[in-house]
């Protein structure tokens, strides 16, 4: 596959995430002291509205945290996922954010899983993500392109750690998007990856 570069703007990744959190001592106590993300940035913000918290997640990227003292309470199934995978459905409202993927080396991946439950987290299975019919295998193999482990933060918050097992290629985009009614639309994306690889062939045919 060609690098693809966003020629818009030069966006770098995620500055922070920000999410809202029922009790920020508890929350420190999760992400700071189970999880081992440095706090690096502390606020309370003025007349008693709250408070901003900010974890480092490597690659100069936060997970934030806003407590407010009126914040509605959370809504499972509506806001966030009510299940972990496997567990039941992980459908959430429109708008919401389903789950946050921690990027860790491939290579540690099963210590970390070892440590997630020695820690008492509770954890899902190890999904081995590949293409098969059901999505997932119960060895590492060529066709596995993610590997993850699901579990909730103390808010309710679906949270992954996630590993990348290969890299992506043209054939790992090869499904139309549905629109609103559930139904396919053609030639959104296949549509425009045939014309991508067909002006890569023809820049290739140029340069020789």
């Amino acid at each position: 596959m060609a690098e693809r570069i966003n020629t818009e703007f030069d966006i770098r990744g995620v500055n922070h995430l920000a999410l809202v959190c029922k009790d920020m001592a508890r929350t420190v106590e999760f992400y700071r002291d189970v999880l081992g993300m440095p706090l690096v940035k502390t606020i309370d913000l003025p007349n008693g509205r709250g408070q901003h918290f900010f974890f480092d997640i490597g690659n100069g990227d936060s997970l934030a945290f806003f407590w407010f003292p009126t914040a509605p309470e959370a809504a499972p199934g509506v806001s966030a996922p009510a299940n972990l995978p496997t567990r039941g459905t992980i459908a959430s409202a429109h708008g919401s954010m389903n789950h946050i993927a921690f990027n860790v080396p491939v290579e540690k991946f099963d210590e970390y899983y070892d440590r997630l439950k020695a820690k008492g987290v509770d954890v899902t299975r190890i999904f081995n993500h590949d293409n098969s019919p059901t999505q997932s295998s119960d060895t590492v193999t060529a066709d596995v392109f993610v590997r993850s482990v699901y579990f909730f933060d103390p808010d309710g918050v679906c949270l992954e750690f996630a590993a990348w097992t290969r890299t992506f290629s043209d054939a790992d985009i090869a499904h139309e998007p549905v629109g609103a009614d559930g139904v396919k639309v053609q030639n959104v994306i296949l549509k425009a990856e045939r014309m991508m690889a067909d002006n890569d062939v023809r820049a290739m045919e140029s340069a020789q």
